[in-house]
């Protein structure tokens, strides 16, 4: 479980961490910003994670693979800012990656801290929606999870497969593969076919009542 969870970790972080540069790039920050928005975009979600389930001291602290994977990918995108800049889509598939692997590796590592099932869905939940709502805010955007096609519940979705495998007892590497295919699979279909939770209906701004104009005293 342990090597289960460092995997997913790792390859989530890459893949976050290149989304994260990407971002930067795309909104021409310099080198130190793209590290830094690499850096939090891969490891947010983990950090968040390991916060509230007492793995202290966070695995992205503690371990130098979280922060070197960070950097290189950083890296990466900076060398690469020619091409990186013309691939805006592709940040929303780094996106969908980042999201699938964080979402199954955050129910597993609450699995394995005898969370319940449904903390242990939230917690892979927000493990997968943390690391993109801090690259967003660090780049004044709102975050896609408040705005864009099944973000979360993707996410959650992908946690669930993980939980439910958990309970009937099944192998958890194939069962992790399988929900992070299928939260991966829900984000790219919903930003492919435009799905949406629904959103509030707004009525048409009303102009505020201007009283007539008195001629009586006009000469």
């Amino acid at each position: 479980m342990q090597t289960l969870v460092l995997v997913l970790d790792l390859a989530g972080t890459f893949v976050f961490a290149l989304s994260g540069g990407m971002a930067a790039v795309t909104h021409r920050l310099d080198l130190f910003g793209v590290l830094t928005l690499s850096f939090a975009a891969g490891n947010a979600g983990g950090i968040t994670r390991d916060l509230i389930i007492g793995a202290t001291p966070p695995a992205a602290i503690d371990d130098w693979r979280y922060v070197g994977i960070s950097l290189v990918a950083g890296s990466l995108t900076f060398v690469s800012a020619p091409y990186m800049s013309r691939l805006h889509s592709s940040v929303q598939i780094l996106d969908a990656g980042g999201l699938g692997l964080f979402a199954v590796s955050g129910a597993t590592k609450a699995l394995s801290y005898h969370l319940d099932p449904v903390p242990a869905m939230l917690l892979g939940m927000l493990t997968g929606i943390g690391g993109g709502m801090l690259r967003d805010v660090l780049v004044a955007e709102i975050p896609s999870v408040l705005r864009e096609n099944l973000y979360a519940i993707a996410a959650l979705a992908g946690a669930a497969v993980v939980v439910a495998g958990h309970a009937l007892e099944l192998p958890a590497t194939p069962t992790a593969l399988v929900g992070a295919v299928l939260c991966i699979g829900l984000r790219i279909i919903s930003l492919q076919r435009g799905w949406q939770l629904p959103k509030a209906p707004l009525s048409a701004p009303s102009r505020p009542d201007v009283p007539p104009i008195d001629h009586s005293d006009t000469p």
